[in-house]
């Protein structure tokens, strides 16, 4: 089956809306324009081309986006800030020609060759009489659906190959294990050009739900009044969300939520200080902790909110249909307490790495994801994240993990966020540089000694940074993550 049409299947002809707030629309009209345009595309274009999608979250963004899926094309969901260099790589390797663009951006391309598709296009598609395209139940759902670029280790950028097979099955999981049904309201405000908001779309798009739509997270107060105006019952961010949230504004945690049930944490380590505070000041509201990779097509592991108190610092075990396994050089699962390799088996590993197929066999063993994510494992088999592989840091010749720095800074009081980072150092090799951030007002009471004596109280001493520096201004990408520097 046609992912489109799984998405749709029981919810197509529901009498309600499947995107709320500012922009809405119900889901026979959602459903009739993706298929529409949809029919169009395939009319004009065929099948098996590689289309871009450059957007804001928007109903024009869902539109376009499920109906290049439908029309049995590839959609390539790109940042519409992209650098052009980076642009000309995807351009390069995919020999992309055509491409469904926001009006909001449409001039900043205006110079590429391509032939572009706006909201305009889409509103005189869907008002046409074109008879649109069948459900296709014999539909081969090994075919590619998406290419995702994501930045690898040497900051090349990957396209990861997601078939039609990857979604469902990841969508199947995770509506399993959040319990998910036509009456939950999602507050988005991650990209879709990120797997994780496009897992938020993909889920409730599947049982029936709703999408709020949020693109100015950094108006905190918006997301707050949000979440209550339009009722959602759901919210997910990555870990600079909760920060920010927590810890940037006094509002969020005198708010009460009368109808959020929960909320889901991915796209990095959150440190517990942050996951303590939150469950305190909303013991009602349960906290799933998530992992996952784009080559996952999105999630490989969760905790149950019911294990949090007992695992805090854990990210669970696989999802539905997801085998997880922590292995060592040899390939052997480890022991408890033990570091190893994080590695997957399941329907929504990806395909490979588009036109790559080295990286795609240094990824790819024998069926099994090899993330490049360091872990131990307990008794009962929760795994413990420790670093990425790529992000140790060698002092003297011990290896070091930021994570285990930075989660003992940010329980100093008034630290919002910190990154760890190594410094040339002639004698160590590498030396530890702390970036603690605070908030403006509060940045003077703060001195490099408190955070060292801190440090110094919990960390062994080449663990302590020999330099700490304060900032206000936190770095992070498009999709929220943070930045290294």
């Amino acid at each position: 089956m046609n992912v489109i049409d799984y998405f749709f299947e029981h919810s197509g002809s529901l009498q309600k809306e499947a995107v709320v707030g500012r922009e809405s629309i119900t889901y026979p009209e959602l459903r009739k324009q993706v298929y529409q345009t949809a029919t169009i595309l395939h009319q004009r274009y065929g099948e098996d081309k590689q289309i871009l999608l450059l957007s804001e979250n928007s109903i024009f963004c869902i539109v376009a986006y499920l109906a290049i899926i439908k029309s049995g094309n590839i959609c390539i969901p790109l940042n519409p800030a992209i650098e052009p260099e980076n642009l000309d790589k995807v351009l390069h390797k995919t020999n992309a020609s055509l491409a469904f663009i926001s009006k909001r951006f449409t001039k900043r391309f205006e110079s590429y060759p391509f032939t572009v598709w706006n909201n305009d296009t889409v509103n005189q598609w869907c008002t046409s009489d074109t008879v649109e395209m069948a459900v296709a139940p014999d539909f081969d759902e090994q075919r590619l659906a998406e290419i995702i670029f994501t930045s690898g280790s040497t900051g090349e950028q990957k396209g990861v190959m997601i078939t039609h097979r990857n979604i469902i099955a990841n969508t199947n999981s995770i509506i399993s294990y959040l319990h998910l049904t036509e009456n939950d309201i999602i507050e988005v405000v991650m990209p879709f050009y990120y797997c994780y908001g496009l897992s938020l779309l993909h889920t409730h798009l599947r049982v029936g739900g709703a999408v709020h739509m949020n693109n100015s997270f950094i108006f905190i107060g918006s997301v707050i009044d949000d979440l209550n105006r339009y009722k959602c019952t759901g919210f997910a961010g990555v870990p600079s969300h909760f920060q920010i949230l927590l810890r940037k504004t006094k509002d969020f945690k005198k708010t009460r939520f009368e109808t959020l049930r929960y909320v889901t944490q991915a796209g990095g380590k959150l440190h517990n200080a942050f996951i303590e505070e939150f469950t305190e000041a909303f013991p009602e509201i349960k906290f799933y902790v998530m992992y996952g990779q784009t080559e996952a097509t999105a999630r490989l592991s969760y905790l149950p909110p019911e294990e949090l108190e007992k695992r805090l610092g854990s990210l669970g075990k696989g999802i539905p249909g997801v085998e997880l396994k922590v292995v060592d050089e040899q390939g052997k699962a480890v022991e408890p307490g033990v570091t190893g390799e994080i590695i997957a088996r399941g329907e929504n590993i990806m395909k490979g790495y588009f036109k790559d197929e080295k990286a795609t066999a240094e990824t790819i063993k024998q069926g099994w994801l090899y993330t490049g994510d360091m872990a131990t494992v307990d008794e009962d088999g929760y795994i413990y994240m420790q670093s990425r592989a790529k992000e140790i840091i060698k002092v003297r010749g011990i290896r070091i993990s930021p994570k285990e720095i930075e989660s003992v800074i940010v329980t100093y009081p008034g630290v919002i966020d910190c990154s760890i980072v190594a410094e040339t150092d002639d004698i160590t090799g590498e030396a530890l540089k702390a970036i603690v951030y605070v908030n403006e007002s509060d940045i003077a009471h703060f001195r490099e000694d408190d955070i060292r004596q801190h440090c110094a109280t919990k960390l062994a001493a080449a663990k302590v940074p020999a330099k700490v520096v304060f900032d206000t201004q936190l770095g992070f990408n498009a999709a929220g993550k943070k930045s290294r520097f």
